[in-house]
């Protein structure tokens, strides 16, 4: 879109190719109620509001101001780079968890195995032996027989753990606190920690430079991090910018960033 409105063309002949060179049938559709919005005299903002779970709120926010400012082919094209650059982000984030999840997975199942399955064919050599067994020998044998005989019950603790788990993070105060843990963690905190600020700090330098107003871009910055408290420390930094201070001594004060 970005490169066809700077060739020229119209936005209703940018929706048409757009629409004609998209591959998807739901894309296509979203497109196509785009243009319908637009035809009937919406601005481009407007028309992607009628789309909201397809153009999320900053999105939205950063084309109105390229509209109202009157360079949307530079803004469009600005969003197009930033959204690469997060997708790249989310791609590294997630190779970065990929190896420990998986050497851990991998662990937990063959040490599960052989528990369960490895173990008591040991059990029965040493049983005709008659042998006296070390204390940690006999209870890796009672461990094995624990598993063998409850893991279904154990699957169907699990299971209802993480759903409970998904159930209670649901409520605003545990979810808070929970989040507050995972930045204390050593590894993971720090992490999680620079993921959203990349996110916040990418999405403000976006929208500002697009037009956007300081105090609606600080708000849109924050509602695409994930984590409650730092989400929470921007909330309190926009209302020490609206009082006249400066974004850097307000968010210096919240000891987030």
């Amino acid at each position: 879109m970005a490169t066809l409105l700077d060739s020229g063309l119209t936005m209703e002949q940018v929706l048409n190719a757009l629409i004609e060179e998209a591959a998807e049938p739901l894309t296509r559709e979203v497109l196509a109620g785009v243009k319908t919005e637009i035809t009937a005299g919406r601005s481009l903002a407007g028309a992607l509001g009628t789309q909201e779970k397809s153009f999320p709120e900053f999105y939205r926010a950063l084309v109105h101001g390229g509209e109202e400012s009157g360079a949307l082919p530079t803004v469009l094209q600005n969003l197009a780079d930033y959204l690469d650059t997060r997708q790249a982000l989310r791609q590294k984030t997630t190779l970065a968890l990929i190896y420990p999840i998986l050497v851990t997975t991998v662990a937990v199942l063959i040490v599960t195995g052989l528990l369960i399955y490895v173990v008591p064919q040991v059990v029965q050599v040493f049983q005709q032996s008659r042998q006296s067994l070390p204390v940690l020998t006999r209870a890796l044998i009672g461990l094995s027989d624990f598993l063998r005989e409850a893991w279904p019950y154990l699957a169907v603790i699990i299971v209802g753990a993480t759903v409970g788990a998904r159930l209670a993070l649901r409520r605003p105060a545990l979810k808070r606190r929970w989040h507050l843990l995972l930045l204390g963690l050593p590894w993971l905190g720090s992490m999680i920690r620079s993921v959203n600020t990349s996110r916040f700090a990418s999405t403000l330098a976006i929208l500002v430079g697009g037009g956007v107003p300081l105090l609606a871009a600080l708000t849109s910055g924050a509602r695409v991090m994930t984590n409650v408290v730092m989400q929470e420390a921007i909330e309190r930094a926009i209302e020490r910018v609206r009082e006249g201070t400066s974004v850097a001594r307000a968010l210096g004060e919240t000891r987030a960033f």
